[in-house]
């Protein structure tokens, strides 16, 4: 199986655009100085870790295959390095991350070793030079700054240790449909709530690739079908930042806002297969009401088996995972859930990842232009066959008259 890079093509464009203007504010900050300097912050969790990176700082991560998704986040919050423990291709397949801050110009140090997380601490000023970080004058870690000549050799290799990578999701589709017959096939655990979703469409929103851009591209449906909202965990907030409140949440509750939790009418907490749900006590804590939902796969499954088992006449998925890279890209063997929940909902499924590049509404200057002249045209003739419009050329050709001449007065 062929997988290019290229395929975080939309990514990488925007990324360019960042990468210089990132470029530029570390050369005005850091004349005479080598490297890239800046307040670090560390997080062994990358999404954590993005909600409060500023621009111009150091992220410290511990993230092997560095996904598209944590990429772009780091591109978006303007990191001027990222030094991950981690490795950031193993090799299990050609992950997008890394190619996607190399072309942000953001420097990617990698295997620096876990020890990094004693040494520096959230607030220390560091420098990355070449693989090398430094805390002053000490060498607090070192690894192996990832140039494009490296990220294209271990994509090679990537992509032809592809078919290891199959027979494991393979197994563990297998292994899901087992576990999970019940809930996949006769929706048994699903929860009961108060939002009627019987012959309605239900939009559900992930924070994953290029929910911002298809977000948009729906308005006019949303608008005009107003569907049922549903986020799951930080698609809550994405929906907010697209100006619409979630009818319902989904999710562990890590990785959403107090403020999404508060305007959201529902929530569901995705809870583990035993019953234990870490994410309710935080619900509980804010003083807001929840339903749990026990299940092995992801909170994505759960919002499209809700949907689906509560008699949705069509589920529209934004930021959701839909091919084989991405279900590997996410880092987890429980995405095969996913692939098999897919399958479950059907042809009511909608996946609205890349709508923006099918549909785009362009209206060309030579078509107003015409347009605002058959306008002017239609209002000329009508007044010109009607006793008002003719009485109304008439007066406006008098006052028309009397200006020229009060002008011609004024100049003598």
């Amino acid at each position: 199986m062929e997988v290019a890079v290229t395929g975080a093509d939309i990514s990488t464009r925007s990324a360019r655009i960042i990468g210089v203007r990132l470029a530029r504010g570390r050369r005005s900050r850091q004349a005479g100085l080598p490297g890239v300097t800046g307040i670090a912050r560390a997080d062994r969790r990358t999404k954590n870790l993005t909600k409060r990176l500023k621009t111009g700082q150091i992220a410290i991560v511990d993230h092997a295959d560095i996904d598209r998704v944590s990429a772009e986040a780091l591109v978006s919050a303007r990191a001027a390095a990222v030094v991950n423990a981690a490795v950031s291709i193993s090799g299990r397949y050609p992950n997008l991350g890394p190619e996607i801050l190399l072309t942000a110009g953001i420097p990617l140090i990698d295997g620096v070793g876990a020890d990094v997380f004693d040494r520096v601490h959230d607030g220390d000023l560091v420098r990355v030079v070449g693989g090398d970080v430094f805390k002053g004058t000490e060498r607090v870690a070192s690894g192996t700054e990832l140039t494009r000549e490296l990220i294209v050799a271990q994509m090679a290799e990537a992509r032809a240790g592809m078919s290891a990578q199959l027979e494991a999701f393979a197994e563990n589709t297998m292994d899901y449909l087992r576990r999970e017959r019940d809930l996949l096939f006769d929706g048994i655990g699903i929860p009961e709530l108060r939002t009627r979703m019987e012959g309605r469409h239900v939009l559900i929103v992930v924070r994953g690739y290029n929910y911002r851009t298809d977000l948009s591209a729906l308005r006019p449906y949303i608008r005009e079908y107003r569907p049922i909202l549903m986020g799951v965990d930080g698609g809550a907030d994405a929906l907010l930042d697209a100006g619409y409140r979630p009818d319902i949440v989904v999710g562990d509750m890590d990785s959403i806002s107090e403020k999404a939790l508060r305007s959201s009418k529902e929530i569901v907490v995705h809870a583990y297969p035993d019953g234990r749900a870490p994410g309710l006590k935080r619900v509980e804590d804010l003083g807001l009401e929840a339903v749990v939902c026990p299940a092995a796969g992801t909170s994505e499954d759960v919002a499209m088996l809700l949907a689906d088992e509560r008699g949705a006449a069509l589920i529209v998925a934004v930021g959701t995972h839909a091919t084989l890279i991405e279900f590997l890209d996410k880092g987890r063997a429980g995405m095969a859930s996913t692939f098999l929940t897919r399958l479950r909902v059907g042809s009511k499924l909608v996946d609205a990842k890349g709508v923006s590049r099918l549909y785009r509404s362009r209206i060309k200057t030579r078509s107003l232009v015409l347009l605002v002249l058959s306008a002017l045209f239609t209002i000329a003739a009508a007044l010109s066959i009607s006793p008002a419009g003719r009485l109304t050329a008439r007066l406006l050709a008098s006052a028309g008259s009397d200006f020229v001449r009060w002008l011609s007065q004024l100049g003598g």
